[in-house]
């Protein structure tokens, strides 16, 4: 047992940032050389959180027996140390070794979609056996030839046992803006919600990756955590760079992020805000290490204005 985890035993969890009440995670699919269980520790020794945990084949494997099991066994290991989750199904080749990210929701075949809907309601209720915040979703990329009225019916048909799954379980679902899918923007994201009859934000929220809004929002990344509040249930964190869709270590890119960081605490968000590399496992202890070091640090940045009054308590944005 590490020292942190004996730790977690007795003090609870870990506390949320005295400056601005922001609770960091790191994203899984940024430690996939590292066994479930070695990752989870090395973040709770690192001063992390929680965790963005990705369903994988190394990690919490959702096709593979007992998943049950192997979940209760996480869901005691997350406990010891403390941590928070939000789950996230971004794994790139755990349906389709050969497609990245497929099937999805928007596939031609309706047997090849309804696998991805398979597995998304699996995420669910992966997700409330562990607790988590909240069950990370996307699109997918327009398959060549579909028109957009067909694509966007597919996906709110698709949509909808998973949708059925989150209520009763009582875990949002937070679609992500994705560059280069059918679901690509905040713009996007609002369609949706129109097209579902508006859905309570408590069922369908949404997931702000912070480099996206870089890459294509019309808004800078602060204004759109702002824009976004009403429906934020996830934070996905990592610098970018405009126009460039490649997610980068904290400095590498063009994100000035003590207001981004300030804009959080304001809105009262109260999910994790999850570092998100996952094409740099080969060095994910030390980025872990660092990028915790440069979220405090940017914190530091923060007015002293965004941490007046309490935190706000459990439950959502108000």
């Amino acid at each position: 047992m590490s020292g942190t985890e004996g730790a977690r035993r007795t003090g609870g969890p870990f506390p949320r940032s005295h400056r601005t009440g922001l609770r960091y995670g790191y994203g899984t699919n940024g430690l996939t050389d590292l066994r479930l269980d070695d990752a989870l520790g090395l973040l709770a020794d690192l001063g992390y959180a929680g965790v963005g945990l990705t369903l994988d084949h190394m990690h919490l494997d959702p096709l593979a027996p007992d998943l049950a099991a192997r979940t209760r066994h996480v869901a005691r290991r997350l406990d010891r140390l403390g941590l928070g989750v939000t789950v996230e199904t971004g794994a790139r080749y755990v349906l389709d070794p050969r497609r990245k990210h497929g099937p999805s929701l928007l596939d031609p075949d309706p047997e090849r979609r309804a696998e991805r809907g398979r597995l998304l309601i699996s995420a669910v209720q992966v997700a409330a056996d562990l607790g988590a915040h909240a069950v990370h979703c996307f699109s997918g990329v327009t398959p060549a030839g579909t028109s957009d009225g067909i694509a966007w019916r597919r996906f709110t048909d698709a949509l909808g046992p998973v949708l059925d799954a989150a209520s009763d379980a009582r875990v949002p679902l937070a679609i992500e803006p994705e560059p280069g899918h059918l679901l690509s923007s905040l713009a996007d994201f609002h369609h949706l919600r129109r097209k579902l009859g508006d859905p309570d934000p408590e069922l369908l929220g949404l997931t702000l990756d912070i480099g996206h809004c870089q890459c294509l929002e019309p808004l800078p990344p602060a204004d759109c955590v702002r824009a976004a509040a009403p429906w934020l249930r996830h934070v996905q964190i990592e610098d970018m760079r405009r126009g460039v869709h490649e997610h980068l270590p904290f400095g590498d890119g063009e994100i000035d992020f003590p207001p981004v960081l300030e804009a959080l605490a304001t809105v009262g968000y109260q999910g994790l805000t999850v570092v998100e590399l996952p094409r740099h496992s080969h060095a994910g202890p030390d980025l872990a290490a660092r990028s915790i070091d440069f979220l405090r640090r940017a914190e530091a940045a923060v007015p002293a204005p965004a941490t007046a009054g309490p935190v706000p308590a459990e439950g959502g944005t108000p």
